[in-house]
């Protein structure tokens, strides 16, 4: 063997030692990194090659997206979460082949994307993201943690000196925390703002702009091609000055500047996802878990709704408002009655609607391309000739309105509303002329008849009589006719029955406004009269709190008298606290809810209402929930009015219902706020217990719910309390001990010992410890032989039966 032949295989080492070398210095690549250093460069050839930021929040890598049957790649970054797309495109105008594409940044600080043509080979002019007017030697490019692809120029020492390009200046079809859309001073006073891609596949600009109006300062989304009269720009859609067309709850900032003012998203630092806009191919603005923002794709330059605008221009003869285009699916029959534009595939979905839209041949369209570029027009009746199904062709057919429809629908209900009015003039005619035949046996009836008119004429005045001054000084309340009445509620129909009380029934309406209400028809055997009907016409005229049921107005008819209020969905507090299979319904949050607010109208009654105002039937069924279980107090038939130097009043006549009323007032006749604040007390027990205060708890004692609260207390158990339907985990455990020493100390016997209203909702507001502790209540015990008729005998009748009856009002 030679000596050359043994020096062979040391040739080959030192040839592979030295070709790694000049690749790793010639071939630098990055594959998981954050930032880019002169000579680095991100190659689209390397498999798994990306810059991610430094919590991995974003990542950038060439995107291979297919366009014009050429495999293109574009440069960009994506939000790593499942499902998430590309919030910002490098070079989406231009597509680069994906075997040669490279971002580099170079030591003269340029950063470029470098490629080849895919058919020649031929290297290509690269596209420059940014190129200084000197050369710069120390620059960093990095990735951070908020999706901005930041240049800088650093010190020898790697301290940053300044901030040379961004990619947050150069937004493509989505806004992130910390972009702005307004006027751009680094970029020469360009505009920064969002524009769609051309389609769902395709990230070339598209047919939508979202930009910032500095001068209206509001929000406009653009569309291309056109223009309306009024500004030069097509806006489809404006966000008011106020930004009332977009969701109060997106945290936004308006930041003024020396020119104007930009607008930006706003993202806490607490949110795992941040906040992102993205702007729609079909002209929706939506955030990142897809709700819509804005719809720009719903405005057709003729509706005004939603922050819609309204164009100059002309609708085409051919199209009615209302006209729009419905998505199908099939099989159409293709014929010579087509129209292909298969060269022009910079149009997208919204492109080929508006070419469709202003020709009067056309009736449809469809997208030409896979990747929903290009427009196929038909025209000729599509669906006729088409086999529709759940599957295989998509296209889009331009459906009429049914405005001629409407205008026939429109002239028979002008006729038919002509007959009726001339039925009911001679129906109307026909009346006065019987009525005259019976002029004495009108007369019999004056008697009611005048006291009738009396309360319902506004025009009359009397010194004594409170609502004739209140009518006539005010006009808040309306008078109902009582066949408006008849017709609402389907002549007080059975179904429309929402409950019954003391004083009459109630039944759900419905105006011929189609406002929904609440109509409660008084008892004519019922303990309230014309001046129990006046009090509460009188004193909810005059009330108007949050927590406090809304009266609408009244109605006189012979004997009949009703009241019109607002109508709660949910019905009252009862209809849901003592129901089992409903009382779920009522979580703990809404429970407090409901407490703090019934404390909150009882505070305004006492306190800050015009004339101070006893309520004296505070119960379960006399709270009323709205559609948010908000709850308000309601029948104030047999409440009173005192001045706000007054304090208590006394009354032979007793009105109330067992279980609610403070002992003073069952048994002296002695009523003042404290008898109010007794019955909150009780009902504060209801509705932590879910329980009525009239049930047994113990075979030996036969005690109410006061006395069982009071007993729990007392062994330090007072969450025993809480409604079983409420899960342990669902309350809190100090809000609960709160409302519990709030209620006992409600019902304490004395009257001077008990807690204002003020007091009340101080500490059920406030979450510090409640000195004051509970004296012993007092509470009705009774016997098993009164049963359940004692409470309605209660409704009906007053206090007067119940000590005919032996009941009795004791300490424990």
């Amino acid at each position: 063997m030679t000596c050359s032949e043994q020096e062979k295989p040391h040739h080959v080492l030192l040839f592979l030692i030295y070709m790694w070398l000049w690749w790793s210095t010639t071939c630098i690549h990055v594959e998981a990194n954050d930032s880019l250093k002169p000579g680095d460069t991100l190659n689209a050839t390397v498999p798994g090659a990306e810059l991610c930021s430094k919590k991995g929040k974003y990542c950038m890598s060439f995107d291979p997206i297919t366009h014009d049957n050429q495999e293109a790649v574009y440069l960009t970054i994506c939000a790593q979460k499942k499902d998430d797309w590309e919030v910002w495109v490098a070079n989406r105008n231009q597509p680069v082949d994906s075997n040669s594409a490279v971002l580099s940044l170079d030591h003269k600080g340029v950063l470029k994307i470098e490629s080849q043509d895919g058919k020649k080979k031929v290297k290509k002019s690269p596209i420059i993201l940014y190129s200084p007017p000197q050369p710069i030697n120390n620059t960093l490019a990095t990735l951070l943690d908020t999706g901005n692809f930041v240049l800088q120029q650093l010190h020898p020492n790697g301290s940053k000196i300044r901030v040379l390009w961004e990619s947050f200046d150069f937004p493509t079809d989505t806004l992130l925390p910390g972009m702005k859309l307004g006027l751009n001073h680094k970029t020469g006073g360009t505009n920064w703002s969002l524009v769609s891609w051309l389609s769902g596949q395709v990230p070339t600009a598209g047919p939508f702009k979202l930009e910032w109006e500095p001068k209206t300062r509001e929000l406009l989304i653009i569309k291309r091609g056109g223009s309306s009269s009024s500004g030069g720009k097509r806006v489809l859609w404006a966000s008011g000055n106020k930004l009332e067309h977009i969701p109060s709850e997106i945290r936004r900032e308006i930041v003024p500047s020396e020119t104007g003012d930009y607008f930006t998203l706003k993202s806490s630092d607490s949110e795992e996802e941040p906040t992102k806009w993205t702007l729609l191919s079909t002209g929706q603005l939506i955030n990142r878990k897809g709700v819509d923002v804005a719809r720009a794709d719903m405005c057709h330059g003729y509706n005004t709704d939603g922050g819609c605008q309204k164009w100059d221009a002309i609708l085409p003869s051919c199209r009615r408002p209302g006209d729009a285009f419905e998505l199908k699916y099939g099989y159409p029959k293709w014929d010579t009655e087509v129209k292909r534009d298969e060269e022009n595939s910079s149009y997208g979905i919204s492109d080929c609607q508006e070419i469709c839209w202003r020709n009067c041949s056309c009736v449809g369209f469809a997208l030409n391309h896979r990747n929903e570029t290009g427009c196929v027009f038909f025209l000729w009746d599509l669906v006729k000739g088409t086999n529709i199904a759940n599957e295989g062709y998509k296209f889009y057919v331009l459906v009429r309105s049914n405005h001629q429809n409407r205008i026939k629908q429109w002239i028979w209900a002008m006729v038919a509303t002509v007959a009726t009015i001339l039925i009911i003039c001679l129906c109307i005619l026909r009346r006065v002329l019987k009525k005259r035949k019976h002029v004495l046996k009108e007369n019999k009836r004056n008697g009611m008849e005048i006291e009738n008119q009396d309360l319902a004429a506004s025009g009359r005045s009397s010194s004594t009589d409170i609502l004739e001054v209140y009518l006539k000084e005010e006009h808040d309340l309306k008078l109902f006719s009582y066949a408006s009445i008849i017709e609402a509620t389907n002549d007080f129909s059975s179904e429309n029955k929402l409950g019954q009380g003391g004083f009459g029934v109630v039944y759900k309406g419905i105006l011929s406004t189609r406002q929904e209400v609440a109509v409660k028809k008084l008892s004519r055997s019922s303990g309230q009269g014309l001046i129990e009907f006046k009090n509460e016409l009188t004193l909810i005229s005059k009330l108007q709190h949050t927590n406090l049921v809304q009266l609408l107005g009244y109605c006189i008819h012979e004997e009949e008298r009703i009241l019109i209020y607002e109508y709660m969905s949910n019905k009252s507090l009862d209809f849901i606290l003592f129901d089992s299979t409903q009382s779920h319904l009522l979580d703990w949050n809404k429970r407090f809810n409901i407490i703090e607010g019934i404390a909150q109208g009882l505070l305004y009654l006492h306190k800050y209402s015009r004339l101070r105002i006893i309520h004296r039937d505070l119960k379960a069924s006399n709270i009323l929930l709205d559609e948010n279980m908000n709850p308000k107090i309601s029948d104030f038939g047999i409440a009173k009015m005192f001045t706000q130097q007054d304090s208590e009043a006394n009354t032979t006549r007793i009105f109330g219902t067992y279980g609610y009323m403070s002992p003073e007032y069952a048994m002296e006749g002695i009523f003042s706020t404290k008898s109010d604040v007794y019955s909150f007390g009780v009902l504060l027990f209801e509705i932590v217990s879910g329980k009525r205060n009239n049930s047994f708890y113990t075979e030996e004692r036969q005690l109410n719910l006061v006395g069982h609260a009071w007993e729990l207390w007392k062994k330090g158990e007072a969450l025993k309390l809480v409604d079983p339907a409420l899960n342990n985990d669902s309350f809190s455990e100090d809000e609960v001990l709160r409302c519990v020493h709030a209620g006992l100390l409600c019902v304490e016997e004395n009257a001077d010992d008990r807690p204002s209203m003020s007091n009340i909702v101080s500490m059920l507001s406030n979450k510090s410890k409640v000195t004051n502790l509970p004296k012993k209540p007092a509470y009705y015990v009774r016997t098993k032989l009164l049963g359940e008729e004692l409470e309605t005998s209660t409704k009906e009748y007053g206090l007067d039966f119940l000590f005919e009856n032996s009941l009795y009002v004791c300490s424990v």
